[in-house]
């Protein structure tokens, strides 16, 4: 038993022993007697109520200390289980908090890096507070940082009412904004809802559009280098060696036979590599000098039967099965330009099914949300996932031979036309769309 303890015990049992005694003289009508163990009683009853309560109070302070986050004691344990429980609560959630502030420091310091606006709202009795705004996001719509959300009612009311019609919910909108009477900039704003048992936030993000654009366009021609550095190394880096192996045999006083054969045979591969690297320029000049569209009323369905009609024979050698779902559609557009994109999703179709059991391509045309769907479907092995995002960029392919500018040639044909060429996989094969507008 701790030494606090017995003390208390000890003013308890003379409170009772003082009591015994008081009541003991009272009943012998000794009233001096009575009244000094009477006092002596009460007084042994203050300590140890007094000695209890200051252990009450120290723990009513440090837990009152808890509640309000207030950690600025330093608190000492005691001989009491009581006091000694609460300081160790205390710093226990001293420590928690510490660790709390600091993860939320570091969180919104690493928030507050991103170049995308960042709004977090959370719902409280129906209504809507300020979670969390970073920088950018004031930045962006020139506006002051409030708690309440309804206070940016009138400081961005075209932004507030985007939100509002979300409902709060998940979306994916673009907005236009204009500062200061400035030329208006497209923002992708998403909003994205978060839900537990308690709580509820949405989270709504802000990024330029024409960001996103730089941002793909620099990823795009820094793979567009490498692959062109990429050829250029394995032409010129070979060709160089055999300059180098001729430019020897010719400083030679004599040239034996077997050195003009050498040089015979490397200026052949040095001919083939001339010629590979021309090819290799001309399907780049393809790429990068696409003619514009001379656009004129068409048959889609002619045009798609023309591009059938002229690899029919490879169709047929294959033993390909070709099924067509075509609607009667006029668009305007460059003939010989569309022609040579089918083509080109043909060819792929057929190399894709040429290790197939079964050897099915599917060409559709249909309508919907007032665009016409052009779609080439084949039962082949169709496209890795890892590489699916890499198909359209110039000069990629997976086929031995392949120049890897068919799928770039034909994107750049569709977007010269307004419309849009994507990729869908399916469960056994491929289907690329060509999108056009009604």
């Amino acid at each position: 038993m701790k030494k606090q303890q017995i003390f208390w015990l000890i003013f308890i049992l003379l409170a009772i022993v003082s009591g015994i005694f008081a009541f003991n003289f009272y009943s012998q009508n000794k009233w001096i007697n009575c009244i000094l163990f009477s006092l002596v009683s009460c007084i042994c009853i203050i300590l140890a109520q007094t000695s209890a309560l200051s252990y009450i109070q120290k723990t009513e302070k440090l837990l009152l200390a808890i509640q309000k986050k207030d950690f600025s004691l330093f608190p000492k344990t005691e001989e009491n289980n009581l006091v000694d429980n609460a300081v160790k609560l205390y710093y226990q959630s001293k420590e928690e908090h510490l660790s709390h502030s600091s993860y939320k420091l570091l969180y919104e310091e690493i928030l507050g890096q991103l170049e995308i606006g960042l709004m977090i709202l959370s719902e409280k009795n129906n209504d809507w507070d300020i979670f969390y705004v970073n920088p950018v996001f004031l930045e962006i719509l020139q506006i002051p940082k409030y708690n309440s959300w309804r206070l940016y009612e009138s400081k961005a009311s075209a932004f507030y009412r985007v939100i509002e019609q979300t409902q709060y919910e998940n979306s994916q909108e673009f907005f236009d904004i204009s500062i200061n009477e400035n030329v208006k900039q497209s923002y992708s704003l998403r909003t994205k809802k978060i839900q537990n048992a308690r709580h509820r936030f949405c989270i709504i993000s802000l990024e330029s559009v024409q960001k996103i654009i730089e941002q793909k366009e620099k990823l795009a021609w820094n793979n567009l280098m490498k692959v062109i550095s990429h050829e250029l190394l394995n032409t010129l880096t070979p060709v160089n060696s055999l300059i180098q192996n001729m430019e020897y045999i010719a400083n030679q006083e004599t040239i034996e036979k077997e050195d003009q054969q050498d040089m015979k045979e490397s200026l052949m591969i040095i001919n083939s590599k001339s010629k590979q690297l021309l090819d290799f320029v001309d399907d780049y000049r393809q790429v990068a000098e696409l003619p514009k569209p001379v656009f004129k009323t068409i048959s889609l369905r002619d045009t798609v039967e023309s591009a059938l009609h002229f690899l029919k024979s490879e169709f047929e050698k294959k033993n390909i099965t070709i099924i067509n779902s075509l609607e009667n559609y006029t668009i305007s557009a460059d003939e010989k330009m569309i022609q040579r994109c089918l083509i080109n999703l043909y060819l792929n179709a057929i190399y894709a099914v040429s290790e197939s059991d079964e050897k099915t391509i599917r060409t559709e045309i249909k309508t919907l949300n007032k665009r016409i769907i052009l779609s080439v479907e084949d039962s082949g092995i169709g496209i890795q996932k890892e590489i699916q995002d890499k198909i359209f960029l110039p000069f990629f392919t997976t086929r031995n031979g392949g120049s890897g500018i068919g799928l770039t040639l034909s994107k750049s044909i569709i977007e010269a036309h307004q419309g849009y060429l994507n990729y869908k996989p399916l469960e056994h094969g491929s289907r690329f769309e060509i999108w056009f507008l009604n």
